[in-house]
């Protein structure tokens, strides 16, 4: 999947930098995370451990996303469906159906 793919291409969400610097925090940890996983690979960790961490990340990704999608909600989507855009809550499904 590239970068573009599966995104509404021109569109653009305006975020307050307080907004922009809480998700690029999350984001770092889970990179962090991430990294924690490839070095337990490499150190031979115990399958069990590996996996308990793999857990944490994806805990970790669920809870950006959620709090993604609740900003999406309150800003994007009420926008649109208050000018008619009906089309945004076709989007919407969608998007809940690939977190689903």
């Amino acid at each position: 999947m590239t970068v573009n793919e599966g995104c509404a291409c021109g569109k653009k969400t305006v975020r307050t930098e307080e907004q922009k610097k809480t998700l690029a925090h999350r984001l770092n940890r889970i990179e962090g995370q991430v990294r924690g996983l490839q070095a337990m690979l490499e150190k031979d960790a115990y399958c069990n451990d590996i996996l308990i961490q793999t857990s944490a990340v994806q805990a970790a990704l669920k809870s950006f996303s959620r709090e993604l999608l609740r900003a999406h909600l309150h800003g994007c989507v009420a926008r649109d469906v208050r000018a008619g855009q009906d089309e945004t809550l076709d989007e919407l499904a969608d998007t809940i159906g690939r977190l689903l």
